[in-house]
C-alpha cells in the first residue's frame, strides 16, 4: 500500500486568526463551508478545535462515499489535525500569515491507498479530486471571511 497524498492553498483576505478560528468551529462555521459533497455533518463532542469529535459522509466520487468520524487536534499554533477513526485517512489544515494582513491555508490529506490496480486509480484519480472538494471548502471560506 502505498501513501496517497491531497493537497491545495489559497491565499484569504483575512487575519490569520480569524481564517483558523472559521476553520476550528466545527459548531458553527465548518458546517456552513462545506460543499455538496459532505453530507449527515454532526459534532458528536466539542465543537470548538482540539478535543472534538466530528461525523460526515464525503461523497468523494459518485460511487465513493466515505464515512469519517474525525478526532481534531491542535498540535500547534494555526494547525488543524483531524484523525479519521474509520480509515487511515488524515487531514492537515495549515494556517499562516500571508502579506498585506492575509492568512494562506494549505489543507494536506494523506491515507493509505489500495494495493493493484484499483490503487494505481486510486493514486491516479484520487488526489485531484480531493484537492477539488478541498477547494471549493476554501472558496466558501474565503466567500464568508473576506465580506
Amino acid at each position: 500500500m502505498a501513501q496517497v497524498e491531497a493537497t491545495t492553498e489559497r491565499t484569504i483576505a483575512a487575519k490569520p486568526d480569524d481564517v483558523f478560528d472559521a476553520l476550528a468551529d466545527y459548531s458553527g462555521t465548518r458546517r456552513t463551508v462545506l460543499p455538496e459533497q459532505y453530507s449527515e455533518y454532526e459534532v458528536r463532542e466539542g465543537g470548538d478545535g482540539d478535543g472534538t469529535v466530528v461525523h460526515w459522509k464525503l461523497q468523494a466520487t459518485s460511487k465513493r462515499v466515505r464515512d469519517c468520524l474525525l478526532d481534531v487536534k491542535e498540535p500547534s499554533d494555526g494547525e488543524l489535525v483531524e484523525t479519521d477513526r474509520n480509515s487511515s485517512m488524515v487531514t492537515t489544515w495549515t494556517v499562516t500569515p500571508a502579506g498585506q494582513g492575509g492568512a494562506r491555508v494549505q489543507v494536506r490529506t494523506v491515507w493509505n491507498g489500495a494495493g493493484g490496480i484499483g490503487g494505481f486509480f486510486e493514486r491516479t484519480f484520487a488526489p485531484k479530486g480531493l484537492a477539488r472538494i478541498h477547494d471549493q471548502t476554501l472558496a466558501k471560506l474565503a466567500a464568508a471571511l473576506e465580506k
